[in-house]
Formats: C-alpha cells, structure tokens, sequence
C-alpha cells in the first residue's frame, strides 16, 4: 500500500484478465459523475471503469471538478476531471494508474517490480478517511440526489441487489427475486379470480401499492388489474415487476424507508429503483426446469447486448418465458349428481385444479444515450414493452348445481379464465449541466397497460341451454404519464463538503377505462327450468360463471391530474456528521393538496461506526381502480347463519354506488403516514459490512376493502341486517358486495439486520456471505363503521380483512446465503426461514369456534452449482425449494369438501412444492 499520503479507489474488482496501461486507459465506459469534490469524482471514477486509482488525498480534497457524463475513454474522463489542477497522470500499469502532483511523475504503487522509480517519504495520515475506506459498499442513487453516495454513507437503510445476485438464484421473475434476497420483502402467489396472473410484493409488513417502483429513476406505471378474492393483496394495483426483463437490470436498489417527500405518492414503506444495463455487454440464458411433485414446466430463454456508439450507447434485451400449470387440489367429495343418479358411484373425483396459472410472455427493453454537441448534454431514452398471456382453472360446478345447466354439461363444468395482457413504458428526456454549474433532467414518461378477459368452458345460467360457453368478459386499460424537471447544485458553504441543493417540478395525468364485455357475460335472461325436471322453477345466477362480464353501467373513462414541487437539501458538516432534509407540495384533481417532509441524519462518531435517524411524512392517493373499479365474481361465500362457504355472486362495488352509499360508503381519501427509523451502521473492515434499522409506520386513513357485506331473506320473510338497510334504501335487498374505504389506521413496528462478508480463502477460493432478517408487527389503531352498520351491529372491516394486514404476511423471515467461487466452479446455498402466516377466519363455524388456519414456520434450501465450461459459457444445475417443502394443510372445517382449497394460500412461498432447474449462460 501506499504511504498515508496517497490513497487507493479500487472498489471494483478487476478482470482476472490484463491490459497494458494505453488500453486500459482508452477502454470506453458510460460515466456518471456529478460535479463535486475531486476526491469523490475520482472515487467515481475508479468504479465506473473498473480501474484501480492511487492519488494524494489531502491534495484533491481542494479541488472541485466539473461533471463527466456520457461515453469517454477513461483516460478522457480522467484528463476532463483533473483539468485545471495540478495534478496529472504518474504511472500506470495493468488495470492501476497513480495520479500525482506535477515534478513528482514516475510515481507507482508498492509491491509493483522494481522497474519504476521509488516511493516518496512516509507523510502524516490524512485527517479524513480514504475513499476505500469511507465506502467499502455499493453506490446507490435511490433516496438521494446525488450519484457518489454508497450504501454504508446513506442516511437510510438500503439493500443493493446485483447482477451477480440476479444470476445466481433460479427465481424467474423481478418480484420472485426480490422476495428471495430482500428479507423485509414477502411475496403473494394467491391471487384468485380476475387478478391471478399479476403478483405482489409487500415491503415492511406493508401492501405492494404502498411500494414504490422506479426504473432509472422514473416513476413505474401501475397495472390496470385491481386485485380482488385474493388474500393479503386485496385492493391493490401496483405496478407488475414482472413485465421487467429481469436480464435488462444492471441492479436493484430497495429503500427501506419513506420516501414520499422525495418522489411522491405510494412510496410510504419505501422505494425499489430499477437500475437497466448500460454497457457494451451481452449475454444469453436458457433455463428449463419443473416442479418435483408435477406441472410448472418451464422454459425461459433471455439475451441481451450492448452497443457503444461514439458518445453514447444502446443495450437491448428480451426475455421469453413459458411455465407451466401446477395442480395441487384433492378429491371433490361433495355430491355431483342428483339423487338416484348411478355416475355418482363412479364420477371422476379429481375435478378441481388449484395450482399456479399458466403463463406465456414475452418482455423487452432497451436502453439508448446519446451525448449532444461538447458532451454536456446527453439525450436519452429507456422503454420496456410485454406481452403475457395466462390462464387458470377456476372452482368446479358441479352437475346438480343451479349454476350450471345439464344440457350445456351433463357431468358439471370448471370455466376456464384467461387474460391477456399488453404493456408497454416509455420515458425519454435530456440532462446535463446548465449555466452556473447546475445539473438539469428534463425527462416524460408514459406508461400503459390493457388487460382483457376472456372466459371459456363457461355458461351464463340465466340463458338456459341457449347459453354460450365462451364470454369476452371485457377489458380495463390505466394509463399514467408523468413530466418532471429535476435541478441539482453544488454551493460551498465553507463546511467539509458543499451543500447539495435539488429542487424539481412533476405533472402526471392518470386514466383508467373499464370497457364492457359481450351482452351474454352480463345479461340476466330469466331462465326456470321446466317444472318435472330438477331445480324447477329455481332463480339462476346471471351473468358468465366465474367471472361474470362488464355491463355498460360499469364501464367508463376516468381521469386525474396532479402537480407537485420539491426541495431536497443535504449538508455534510463536519467529517462525523451529515444532515438532509426534504419538503414536497402535491395537488390533485379530485381530492385537493398533500405536503410531506422528511428530515435524516447520520453521525459517525468513531471511524465505521455511525448511527443514522429519520422521521419523515407520506401519503398514498387512491388509486382510480380503487375509486371506480365495479365487477362481479362467483365466489365462496358465508351467507348469513350459514357455517361453510357456498358459490355465490358478489359485485366489488366502487364507493360512489347506490348499494354502497347505503351501506356507509363515503369518497376516498389519501392515505397519511408518519414513519420514524433509526439505525447503526458498521463497517469495521472493507469486507464487512452490518447494519440494523428499526422502524416504526403509522398510517392513517388507510384504504381497506371492506369484508362482504350480504343481504339475505329468510324462509319465513324475514330480512337480515344488511337486507333490511338495502330494502330501507329501494334497492335489491338480496346482494351481496364489498367496498373501500378509509376506516381504519394501523401501525407497523419492526426491524432489519442486514450483514455481508467477504473473505478470500486462497487455495479454497473465495465466499460471500450474508445474514439478513426482518421482524416486525402490524396492529390497527382505529377501526370506523359506518352509522347506517353500526346501528344494525355490524362491522365494515371483518375479521378476517383485519388478519390479512396483522397476520397475513410472515411475522419474520431470516436468509443465510452464502456464495462460494474456486476457478471454473462455484456454489450458491441459501437457507430462507419463513416465519408464521394465519388465515383468520371471517365467522364462527357451526361448533362455534373461529377456525384460523396457521402456516407454520418453515425453512426453505435453494442451492445452485456452477462450472465456467469455458470463456463465455457456463453451465448450472439447482433447486428452489430444494426439500420439497409444502405449507401446512387446512383445517378440515377450512378445506371443505370440494377439494379445491387443500394448501393455505397465504403461504409466502406457494404450494406447488420444489422447482429443480438446468441453465446454459452464455456471455459474450
């Protein structure tokens, strides 16, 4: 090592390959670095090429430097950075060069062959620390406005999730990704209904829609489904990570905190930042594997190249997937035919398919940049755009049942959903340096999404046997398009560091379209069967089974707009101390204004060891699904006295609907959060690494659907609760439906633990090894019923939409992941304990007891073996999933007799058992 008086950046690891000094300096990269100090610039530098750089720290801590971004050489980058001082380049060698003062040329670092001249005297050690040592971890840009912070510096807690992380898990999907490498992140695999072929994720214990999702920096379109019938992702429409090719990503920054004073709406639990591939890389992969018990077949073929054009580039990839369906029911043991009917004996009892869906797509993107005139100014461009097709089996009907119809199907029917999806993002813009050393972003971004539905092996009962069996159900489109100026500069203030001041504008407008589906997805047509003939006289349900069409009364076009501005100051004041704060104004069209802020501070007193602070204010606005969504499903259903669940329609209603005004329905407003977190950050050494954070996230008003509110008539007349308010009202008193509202608030206590080291073993190569975990709690505060319900006795929030949010995602989950490279061969082993998930009950069965259901806790193995076959191709074999774990059954109360709830579905994990998995890497 040098002497003190010199200090090393050497953050990226170098190619095990070497150049001589004229081609590694004239190797092109794509710069980003901000003006700023030149200590930190040549810290930025050193990363971004891959280069090890020895300079005079105390020397450059004087000078401020210009920005350098675009596509340089490093030796450009170098020379425009150091331009104006007097320090040039010394020496080079292999992938190290050594910057030094003019008249002291020739300078090199120790342990280099004499062929050099020698080392200057020892100096005193430098009153700050080195770059190395002050930023042992990953940059990140993700809740800061700065490009030159690391995760160890932020003021906030962070988990980085690299390339090499993403290639080493057998995960097919962003989401899936993240749910394996972020402890504080759970993933939902139960959506049910119209909403099964989109997933989520929730951060902190908190719904994915409280999650905010970026990619570059730019804000993430929502999808257009709303999810409804499924479990801990009720409500929602967040946006799809799964339209992301996962091979685009250069990495995935996870804000653990409250952002909302920085980037606005949704990010109250905090912020994934999508970060896409820039270089002149490119790779291909082909993996294909299948579940050990059965089904999820799958194959996934990806590629992607980088192009460097003079002063800018182009990365394009595509990711094309297949998997297949996984069936995981049992035995339908309920009675199919009518009495006296001899196919009872011998029926086909295996007629239910619960399972994953079956999904077909396709995803692409690129990314372009293009420097403009002197290179200060760069044009850019980044989309992403999908097609997806998937389909499932809903509940089967049974033949005696008055949902289906024996002369359409003799022996019952399982309708069969299928959606189609298209998706596409846009977002392009120009940034640089303007006049008095301001950095502008002047970028639009448009994002859309359509999904249709389409259901077959289906009938609308109502028509009789005239029924058709296939239905378009209809379709929903969201759209959001979104403006903003970003402004950043540097002012010194005569503290350690300038002061960093960033202020922006934003405008979004946000549609949502419901379309209407076929006349006969919808119509009632007034079918009785003939009297003599089973079922006469019975009322049949109307509309498609499973789910039934749009009506036109449910169709329409929504919109909003909104406007916000905001002003982001960061101050470091001395060695040991760094303060921000962050203040942002939104106006909406249909609910008026929101102002949030955060305030953060992170003090060092002693040499890696910090503590950092936050408390900050958020907001969630209701989405437009959330405001106008209205459809109608058949579902299981706990009718009024009843103890087990029947096949039965109920409407999602939007609030401004004549059924759910009677009910108390009142116009939504924005969710309100106040969020608190504190933690220490240890870095002893470079190759350690630990942080612990803990949080605390109150939300008021919080939008919540509510549980399923059923009007009923007794036999003798009588009207139930529900009934009698609907009757009161004029409307239809036997219905049944569900709303959202802002009745209650929550809050969610917790903590996260974060550690990684690395460690060079020699002869038995090297490891990384990293421990994470996450604990944390979600209680409500205030649970509201409306007048009109509270006067009858009943609640709006059921008990069991209370246990989706308190029990409903794992109360911990700890990874142990350890990564093991010797030459050609290498090893991924991870051990994810999932700690456990309830499924609360909504009533008392008949023994009058509330029959939860617990998934116990259980410990998940994933193992992936590797061998580098030769340059540029590498072959792997593992297991998600390795022991074939399942969750645990359903109570028998639970299960039914249908066979087709078998697995707790609020398992975080799935019930399709163990996915083993080949895969070809190809780099080039």
């Amino acid at each position: 090592m040098l002497p003190m008086l010199y200090t090393s950046a050497a953050l990226v690891a170098a190619p095990a390959f070497a150049l001589n000094p004229s081609e590694a300096l004239s190797e092109k990269h794509h710069f980003d670095i901000p003006a700023q100090g030149l200590n930190a610039a040549l810290l930025s530098l050193s990363r971004q090429s891959s280069m090890r750089i020895l300079f005079p720290y105390d020397e450059a801590s004087r000078y401020e430097t210009r920005s350098v971004r675009g596509w340089f050489s490093t030796s450009e980058a170098l020379s425009r950075l150091i331009d104006g001082t007097p320090l040039q380049l010394a020496y080079a060698k292999d992938r190290t060069f050594t910057i030094a003062t003019h008249g002291k040329a020739g300078l090199r670092p120790a342990g280099f062959t004499r062929d050099a001249v020698a080392i200057p005297a020892a100096a005193p050690p430098p009153s700050e620390p080195t770059p190395e040592e002050a930023s042992p971890t990953d940059v990140i840009v993700t809740g800061t406005r700065q490009t030159n912070r690391t995760v160890a510096q932020s003021l906030a807690p962070i988990d980085v999730v690299s390339k090499a992380d993403l290639q080493t898990s057998g995960k097919q999907s962003v989401r899936d990704l993240l749910g394996t490498l972020v402890p504080s992140i759970s993933v939902s695999s139960s959506g049910s209904g119209a909403s099964f072929a989109v997933k989520t994720l929730s951060l902190r214990g908190l719904a994915g829609d409280q999650v905010l999702v970026l990619v570059n920096g730019k804000r993430r379109h929502n999808t257009a489904t709303l999810f409804i019938n499924g479990t801990t992702q009720n409500g929602q429409s967040p946006p799809d990570l799964d339209l992301i090719p996962a091979n685009a990503i250069d990495h995935i920054e996870v804000l653990r905190d409250g952002a909302s004073a920085q980037y606005g709406s949704d990010a109250i639990a905090g912020v994934v930042n999508i970060i896409l591939k820039k270089d002149a890389s490119g790779a291909a992969t082909v993996i294909g594997g299948a579940n050990g018990d059965g089904g999820g077949e799958t194959g996934r073929f990806q590629a992607d190249k980088g192009i460097t054009t003079s002063g800018g580039h182009i990365h394009l990839s595509v990711d094309g997937y297949m998997q297949g369906r996984t069936i995981r029911g049992g035995p339908n043991l309920s009675q199919l035919y009518f009495p006296g009917d001899p196919r009872e004996a011998t029926a086909d009892r295996r007629v239910n398919k619960p399972g994953q869906p079956q999904v077909v797509g396709i995803n692409g993107s690129a990314d372009l940049a293009q420097t403009i005139g002197s290179g200060a100014v760069e044009a850019y461009v980044f989309a992403t755009g999908s097609k997806r097709e998937a389909d499932a089996f809903l509940t089967f009907r049974n033949p005696n049942a008055t949902n289906n119809i024996p002369e359409i199907y003799p022996n019952g029917y399982i309708p069969h959903l299928r959606i189609h999806d298209e998706d596409y993002q846009v977002s392009g813009g120009v940034r640089g340096e303007g006049p008095l050393g301001v950095h502008f972003d002047l970028g639009t971004s448009y994002g859309y999404d359509k999904v249709r539905y389409v259901e077959t092996t289906a009938l609308n009962a109502s028509l009789g046997p005239a029924s058709p069996s296939t239905f378009y159900i209809g379709k929903v489109i969201g759209t959001e398009w979104t403006t903003n100026l970003d402004l950043t500069k540097r002012v010194d203030l005569g503290f350690v560091e300038p002061l960093k001041i960033a202020v922006g504008a934003e405008y979004r407008e946000d549609t949502y379209e419901i379309g209407a589906g076929d006349v006969p997805s919808y119509i009632d047509g007034g079918y009785r069967t003939p009297a003599g003939q089973p079922n006469a006289g019975v009322i049949r349900q109307a509309g498609s089974q499973g789910v039934t069409g749009f009506p036109p009364s449910a169709a329409g076009s929504f919109g909003r707009n909104n406007k916000s501005i905001y002003l982001d100051l960061s101050q470091k004041i001395a060695r040991w101390l760094e303060v921000s704060a962050s203040g942002r104004h939104e106006a909406y069209s249909d609910f008026g204004t929101t102002n949030n802020y955060k305030v953060s501070a992170r003090i060092e007193p002693v040499r890696g060891i910090a503590v950092r602070g936050t408390i900050s204010t958020g907001f969630r606005a209701p989405t437009l699904q959330q405001q106008h969504y209205s459809s109608s499903s058949t579902i299981g259903v706990l009718l009024p006295g009843a103890t087990t669940t029947v096949l039965a329609p109920v409407r999602a209603l939007p609030v401004d609907d004549p059924v759910a005004r009677a009910l108390g329905a009142q116009p939504l407003k924005p969710e309100k959060s106040t969020n608190y977190s504190a933690g220490l950050v240890l870095t002893p050494v470079n190759a350690l690494n630990f942080t612990i954070d803990a949080y605390q996230i109150e939300i008021d008003n919080r939008i919540l659907l509510s549980g399923t509110l059923t009007g009923a008539i007794a036999a003798n007349g009588t009207l139930n609760p529900v009934a009698t308010i609907l009757n009161a009202a004029g409307l239809n008193p036997v219905q049944s439906g569900f709303f959202f509202s802002n009745a209650a608030s929550t809050r969610t206590r917790g903590l996260d633990v974060v550690a990684t080291y690395r460690k060079d073993l020699g002869d038995f190569g090297k490891v990384v090894l990293t421990v994470s975990g996450n604990v944390n709690k979600t209680k409500f505060t205030r649970l509201d019923v409306p007048p009109v319900l509270a006067a009858k006795g009943l609640s709006l929030i059921d008990r069991a939409r209370q246990g989706d949010f308190t029990k409903g995602t794992p109360r911990n989950k700890e990874i142990v992941n350890l990564y093991w490279t010797l030459g050609a061969v290498s090893a991924n082993v991870r051990a994810t304990r999932y700690g456990e998930v309830t499924q609360v009950a909504a009533a008392r069965a008949a023994d009058g007891i509330y029959h939860d259901d617990t998934v116990k806790p259980k410990t998940l193995f994933d193992l992936e073996l590797g061998y580098q076959l030769t340059t540029g191709i590498k072959l792997s074999a593992g297991a998600n999933n390795l022991f074939n774990i399942y969750p645990s059954k359903l109570s028998a109360v639970n299960q039914g007799n249908t066979g087709f709830a078998l697995y707790n579905a609020y398992s975080p994990y799935g019930f399709s058992g163990g996915f083993y998995y080949g895969k070809i890497n190809l780099s080039f």
